[in-house]
This record gives C-alpha cells, structure tokens and sequence, in this order.
C-alpha cells in the first residue's frame, strides 16, 4: 500500500474536499453540507499523497454507532487503494473509540464500493427504496452494518 497520511479535515480542506465530490459524483453534496457537517462536529478525515488530499470520509457518531455518510476518492487515484485505506484508518478509529458499529447507506450499483465493504466486513442489513438522485429519477441504496464489539 501506498505510503499515505491520514488525518482529521478542518474548514481550510473545503476547497479540497469539493474538488474531490464534484469530481467524483455526478450528484455531489454542497459546501453548504460539508460545512453543516464540521458544525455539527461530524468526523471528516482524509488521506493525504505527499501532502494533496485525495480521498476523504464524513461519519456522525451517535452514541456507540457510526455512520459513514460520505467516502469519497479522487477519481485520478481511485483503484489503488486509497478508499481501503480510508476504511482502514476509520474502522480503526471506530473500534480504539469503542463503537459497537459501522453503518453506511451505498448505491445499489455502486459494485466496486459494494465490493469495498464487503471484503471489509460489511453485510447488508436493508434497503432504502429511491435514496439517491439518478439521471432517470431515483437510485437505491443498500445499508451496510459491521459489528464491531
């Protein structure tokens, strides 16, 4: 693996971080919810090449559980491992902070994500009908949940 950082994202990072989402998602969140999430105190850490980010996550604590919101990789690196390090770093963070788990919502075709988390633990636990925009209406998601006590 390649010899990335990895470390919490402030306010400064925005401009990184929607250079990331809008080039990765062809419906991306706004700075205007990224800038909710650090308000409401949401965890967002990024992987870092050599000082550039390149890859980030957004996960809300609640109680023992953890929600990844958003994990996102630059589309220029993406397959080489910077989204396994992220999940890595995070499930690491999850289990030294001890939450019981990690849940997160995924496009139903997003396959190289569900391969992802899958090969990380993940296992379906229900189905969000309509969850995310798409180009002809309405996407599904899958909800994802690993143990981690």
């Amino acid at each position: 693996m390649p010899p990335w950082d990895w470390a919490a994202l402030a306010g400064e990072d925005l401009p990184e971080i929607l250079a990331i989402e809008e080039a990765a998602h062809p419906y991306p969140w706004s700075g205007a919810v990224f800038e909710d999430c650090l308000r409401a105190g949401y965890r967002l850490d990024g992987a870092f090449d050599r000082g550039q980010l390149i890859g980030y996550s957004v996960v809300m604590t609640v109680l023992d559980e953890w929600h990844l919101l958003n994990l996102c990789v630059d589309p220029a690196v993406q397959r080489r491992g910077a989204g396994r390090f992220l999940l890595e770093r995070l499930l690491d963070s999850a289990v030294a902070a001890e939450a019981s788990c990690l849940l997160l919502e995924v496009r139903a075709g997003n396959r190289a994500a569900i391969a992802l988390y899958e090969s990380a633990g993940f296992a379906d636990i229900g189905h969000r009908k309509a969850y995310y925009p798409a180009p002809n209406g309405r996407e599904d998601a899958r909800v994802m949940r690993r143990s981690l006590s």
